[in-house]
């Protein structure tokens, strides 16, 4: 579904992603770690054509995000981590620019919407202006907005910051549910616990490089994922 070779995108003398190598497979769950500033949010700006870079090839579902960047961002939803909504809009108004973008018709929309706000707790708000609505209520709008196409693809920048305990939970049935369905989720996150718990694949990047990738068993060893973790950044 997301295939990235060797990614290299450069700000100034820095390289915030080097030579970065990837692939993400339908029915991934792949988790994406690092520490704050290791090139994990390029790389995902990169992956979902937001970001030129310099060097390297990005397909998803097949279509070169260089050639055909368009019918990469069909099967894509991609949700950075502090999304810029509408705020003058109501969340319904917002969900249903959203559904008009990606041509989803007025009955699939009515019953997605239906199932994720009532899934996420938001229903009872979609008529008030997002302008009113809290940082969590926000999330969770941004998050029924990225599943309503039914993507192939979904690239998640921290998607649980901000969310309530329930929130995340119900947040963690949809993104299983989706891989069930043959599509695939690429998402960044601090949470390890989260990651151990939820991902088949895990990634760590360090300084714009990855440093270890594979099956998330493969990747913990005998221990958890965060001494798992700590041990891959000191060895390297």
């Amino acid at each position: 579904m997301l295939r990235i070779e060797h990614l290299t995108k450069t700000y100034g003398n820095k390289k915030a992603v080097d030579d970065l190598s990837l692939s993400v497979h339908a029915g991934d769950l792949f988790g994406f770690i690092g520490h704050n500033g290791a090139g994990k949010t390029t790389a995902i700006r990169s992956a979902v054509g937001v970001l030129e870079f310099e060097h390297g090839n990005i397909t998803v579902d097949g279509h070169s995000l260089q050639d055909e960047p368009l019918a990469c961002k069909q099967v894509t939803a991609y949700l950075p981590d502090n999304p810029d909504l509408y705020e003058y809009l109501t969340g319904i108004q917002y969900l249903s620019f959203i559904a008009d973008i990606f041509k989803v018709d007025k009955q699939e929309r009515e019953t997605r919407i239906a199932d994720y706000a009532g899934r996420l707790e938001l229903t009872a708000s979609l008529g008030d202006l997002i302008g009113s609505y809290s940082h969590g209520m926000k999330q969770k709008l941004a998050l029924i907005s990225a599943f309503l196409h039914k993507p192939r693809l979904l690239v998640l920048d921290e998607p649980f910051v901000g969310l309530d305990p329930s929130a995340a939970f119900r947040l963690k049935e949809m993104m299983k549910e989706m891989c069930d369905e043959g599509g695939a989720i690429f998402f960044s996150t601090h949470v390890l616990d989260v990651a151990e718990k939820l991902c088949n694949r895990i990634g760590i990047i360090k300084n714009g490089k990855l440093i270890a990738c594979g099956n998330t068993e493969d990747v913990r060893g005998d221990s958890s994922l965060e001494h798992a973790f700590l041990e891959v950044l000191d060895n390297d």
